[in-house]
């Protein structure tokens, strides 16, 4: 039996989660304590031991990353509750941490929770996550993104990703120490990621880091670090070399 904690300031959104747990995983999971703030979530963890977390994100006494930041161990699952606060949905998609939306959608919530249970086991790199999602939530510049392959899980400095090339649903990160990283996610999906300020799509194929783009060809490419070349398409030629140059 799992042991869960649901920690919100909301009454209601604990009650929901409650019921719902209630509903479809009764079986599997057993809520052993609610807390409704960072001190009495903290409280809980040490009394509880518990295997899984449903946090929320914004509190009266601080953050749910802040809660995580004075957790002694961690040796749980963590399922963010957040409401509609882009900036805090980045920085958990860039921890690849998972969360649900408020209001919660059933759908959402049993495909959350059944991938916690079918995946029930301490992740090692649960420390490295967190702290990446936290940096990004505090807005600590020199960010980072949590990049994982079928074997390794690589914390990557955004400015050392020249450029990304996508094929169908894998898309290949150009470094500056010359690795080739292969993840299985859509452009779509890491163009999300990536700081928006900083990375360009500049093709249907592929996203570039404009701190490393040297020169534009009459050929149709960018030609950058490590004498890579990226190709513009005509679509999209206007709008990067203006957000590269200007």
């Amino acid at each position: 039996m799992i042991k869960a904690i649901l920690i919100d300031d909301e009454d209601f959104v604990r009650e929901e989660l409650r019921e719902k747990l209630q509903r479809y995983f009764a079986d599997e999971i057993l809520i052993v304590e609610e807390a409704n703030g960072v001190e009495t979530g903290l409280a809980a963890i040490k009394n509880n031991d518990p295997d899984l977390l449903f946090l929320d994100i914004n509190m009266g006494d601080g953050t749910g990353f802040d809660l995580l930041k004075k957790c002694v161990t961690k040796d749980f699952d963590i399922i963010f509750v957040t409401g509609f606060d882009q900036h805090a949905i980045k920085a958990i998609k860039i921890g690849a941490l998972d969360y649900i939306l408020k209001p919660v959608d059933d759908d959402e919530f049993k495909l959350a929770v059944q991938k916690a249970i079918d995946n029930y086991q301490k992740d090692p790199n649960l420390e490295k996550l967190i702290e990446i999602s936290s940096d990004y939530f505090k807005g600590v510049k020199d960010k980072r993104v949590i990049l994982k392959t079928a074997d390794t899980v690589y914390a990557i400095y955004e400015d050392d990703i020249i450029y990304c090339r996508s094929d169908g649903n894998y898309t290949t990160f150009y470094t500056q120490q010359m690795e080739k990283i292969v993840v299985s996610k859509a452009l779509k999906q890491i163009e999300e990621i990536l700081s928006e300020e900083v990375f360009i799509r500049c093709h249907q194929s592929y996203i570039v880091n404009k701190k490393h783009v040297l020169k534009y060809s009459k050929q149709g490419v960018l030609v950058v670090h490590l004498d890579f070349k990226v190709p513009v398409s005509s679509r999209r030629k206007d709008y990067a070399l203006k957000r590269i140059f200007d």
